[in-house]
């Protein structure tokens, strides 16, 4: 076999292979959009739906599918056992979140996150958090799962914890724990001005969508490049060839 037919070969085998790798990986990330737009649809509905009683979520453990869902609840918070939740973000704003244990009236233990409050570049975290309402609460709020993080991350430690997690802190307080927390949107009595509504879900859809333009832009661009490679290579060849033909005819 001629070597130039087999670098034509090799180059084609090569830009077949790469070209099937780059439409899987586009295709990979149109799936993503698809569940990232099925994700804020369903979280759309979820807030949209009636507020419902909570214990419609928190009496059993939590699924995805529960999220974001609002829900109504009344008790007494447990201002002696509250959590700062540090290095938290609203929006482009750093700063940390305070989740307090609201009793309700049966004796049911539920997480709430109480909210946001900003801390300055440079300053640390505090230690201690705002307190809350004292005496009976109405609260309305919507429905989160359980975080999760890295070794330590979900452990309490000094009134401190990094994320979220109701069977670590039901652990840490030494008594059963509803599944999951309460995302606070409004309470009566108001609590602490120092605090404001933690940030919600994410909408947007990511950059799924231009990385799956991108991956088919790859393709094409390594299809284009192989039929010019080709297309030179063969003309080259004709060159030389047309070549030798007329030096063959001068000399003969």
């Amino acid at each position: 076999m001629r070597p130039v037919l087999v670098r034509i070969l090799s180059l084609v085998a090569f830009g077949c292979v790469l070209a099937v790798v780059f439409v899987n990986l586009g295709q990979w990330q149109l799936r993503r959009l698809d569940e990232r737009q099925a994700r804020n649809a369903a979280v759309v509905a979820a807030e949209a739906a009636p507020v419902a009683d909570w214990h419609d979520y928190f009496t059993r453990p939590l699924t995805e599918a529960d999220e974001w869902h609002r829900v109504r609840i009344s008790g007494t918070y447990d201002p002696e056992h509250q959590y700062v939740v540090r290095f938290r973000h609203n929006g482009d704003v750093r700063g940390y979140e305070v989740v307090t244990p609201l009793r309700t009236d049966d004796g049911t233990v539920v997480l709430v996150n109480r909210g946001f409050a900003p801390v300055s570049s440079g300053e640390q975290m505090p230690t201690s958090a705002p307190p809350p309402p004292a005496g009976q609460v109405e609260l309305i709020g919507m429905v989160r799962i359980d975080e999760r993080g890295g070794p330590g991350a979900e452990d309490p430690n000094q009134g401190q914890v990094r994320v979220i997690n109701s069977e670590k802190i039901g652990a840490a307080l030494g008594e059963p724990v509803a599944s999951g927390w309460l995302h606070l949107l409004e309470s009566d009595p108001a609590q602490d001005s120092t605090l404001v509504p933690a940030e919600g879900a994410k909408l947007d859809e990511g950059p799924h969508l231009s990385y799956a333009v991108q991956w088919f832009l790859f393709t094409l661009v390594g299809v284009i490049g192989i039929i010019v490679f080709i297309r030179t290579e063969l003309k080259d060849r004709r060159k030389q060839r047309d070549r030798r033909v007329k030096q063959d005819s001068r000399a003969g």
